[in-house]
């Protein structure tokens, strides 16, 4: 079992000597075609498919990196939403769409052997260097409990145990309702049991379904993430479970939203490069654009999602760098998946919360 300490680090994520091992053993070398993990700009051209879940990150990202990397080298970025049909296929060394598209740290390590590593200068110093080479694009997303601050004019939940009290905190709760999307649900519902942090995993997941039985009727399921933003502005929920983003997305747009930090999830993200990626080359030279620090702070400014370079924090405004997700002042209060445990039981979560979700 994790330590607590070795679990809530920060910035990076803790894995063991087992998974580092798979890692440093089964993933592919570089994309580039003289191996040196480097491409040159005049050498790339054509089209990269990059594949994500859309919404106001997406939107962030095509400012932040991609029109800038298509109007310097010419080549195209073409985003989509991601597909499970499409990217766990490539994941397994097949043929696909995508030349580089989203994945969560338990799909790395999950399927670790046609991933291609990245060059030097695409790596966040932030990220853990046994996960370096294979994360494109990093970022650290909170999945965590927000809400319009005026719903609560005597303050809203303070934890899960309240988030689950419907009486003191009425209206419905908008949640994960794609299977895909099962983020943190169970290990939120064993906390809001009275389940201690540090002995969440194995996640008793008798336990965890009984408690989301409890609140299923309070419950507005989504089915992409932008949706979040309209359940909350029209007043269809109270509260909503999601990535921070999407609060932030609603200040962005002039709401007044509270981001309850304590007890929320920490969790890095990123994307990678599958080795059967139809344009490898022109996908490295992203993802050395896209860790640029400047580049990199634009994207961190308008998501409110954590960078993994630490030269970012130089270009960020003091009120921005206090409200990102690895922001050190939300240290003591944020939470990390036990991220190889997840790994390894990824289709058990996976087909229990689409069986639950089916009812």
């Amino acid at each position: 079992m994790p330590s607590l300490n070795r679990i809530r680090r920060g910035a990076t994520i803790g894995l063991a000597v087992g998974a580092v091992a798979a890692l440093a053993t089964g993933c592919a070398g570089p994309a580039t075609s003289d191996g040196s993990g480097t491409s040159d700009a005049a050498d790339i051209s054509g089209q990269i498919i990059w594949a994500d879940f859309g919404g106001p990150t997406n939107e962030s990202r095509q400012i932040a990196y991609f029109d800038g990397f298509i109007e310097e080298t010419g080549v195209d970025v073409v985003s989509t939403s991601i597909e499970d049909a499409v990217y766990y296929p490539m994941l397994e060394g097949d043929a696909g769409d995508y030349d580089v598209f989203q994945v969560s740290t338990a799909d790395i390590l999950a399927y670790p052997d046609h991933i291609l590593e990245i060059p030097e200068g695409a790596r966040g110093d932030l990220i853990d260097e046994s996960l370096q080479p294979y994360v494109v694009g990093g970022f650290y997303i909170g999945v965590a409990q927000g809400w319009l601050t005026d719903t609560f004019a005597d303050g809203g939940p303070q934890d899960w145990v309240d988030f689950f009290d419907t009486e003191k905190y009425p209206g419905k709760r908008a949640w994960p309702g794609s299977p895909g999307f099962f983020d943190g649900s169970y290990e939120i519902a064993l906390l809001a049991d009275g389940v201690a942090f540090e002995d969440l995993y194995p996640l008793d997941m008798e336990r965890a379904t009984a408690k989301l039985d409890s609140i299923r009727d309070d419950l507005v399921f989504y089915q992409s993430y932008p949706e979040v933003q309209q359940l909350l502005s029209s007043g269809s929920v109270s509260i909503a479970v999601s990535v921070t983003g999407q609060f932030k997305a609603l200040q962005n747009a002039g709401q007044d939203v509270t981001v309850q930090w304590n007890g929320a999830f920490q969790a890095l993200n990123g994307f990678v490069v599958p080795e059967m990626a139809n344009n490898p080359d022109a996908v490295m030279a992203l993802a050395e654009w896209v860790n640029d620090p400047e580049n990199q702070a634009v994207f961190t400014e308008r998501t409110g999602y954590g960078p993994v370079n630490s030269a970012v924090f130089d270009h960020l405004s003091d009120e921005v760098a206090e409200n990102v997700v690895n922001s050190p002042d939300h240290a003591d209060g944020l939470l990390q998946w036990n991220e190889e445990w997840r790994a390894e039981n990824k289709d058990l979560l996976l087909n229990a919360y689409t069986e639950w979700l089916a009812g």
